[in-house]
């Protein structure tokens, strides 16, 4: 870790116990936050990061218009697939011999939606 500069700490050390307990009541224990953490790393990864916004667009594609569509080898789309399938961030349904995949719901929308419009808030001047 780096060096704690006097912006990053308290001027003067004044607990505020009821903020503190309101607080603690309030955030996720540490099991929701690792499963939010797990999350967040499954998602930053930019290959599967383009899957989704790939499936956002398109609300459902197979593994080979996934894989055109991101330029990305079908193995390597069909191994994100697996993973995002387990996490629940993904949906697949089967029609004869295609697989079609899907966002899982609209919490999985709304968090790419809220992500990009984040980044491209950070971009502009």
């Amino acid at each position: 870790m780096g060096h704690v500069t006097p912006l990053d700490a308290c001027a003067v050390v004044a607990v505020h116990p009821d903020k503190v307990a309101l607080t603690q009541e309030n955030i996720p224990d540490l099991s929701e936050t690792a499963r939010l953490a797990a999350l967040f790393k499954l998602l930053g990864d930019p290959r599967r990061a383009r899957i989704l916004y790939a499936l956002l667009e398109a609300g459902e594609l197979c593994v080979c218009d996934l894989a055109a569509s991101v330029e990305v080898p079908e193995t390597a789309v069909s191994q994100s697939l697996r993973l995002l399938r387990t996490a629940g961030v993904v949906d697949n349904r089967r029609d004869g011999r295609m697989v079609y995949y899907r966002l899982a719901d609209a919490h999985v929308r709304m968090l790419l939606d809220l992500s990009r419009e984040h980044t491209r808030h950070e971009e502009r001047p």
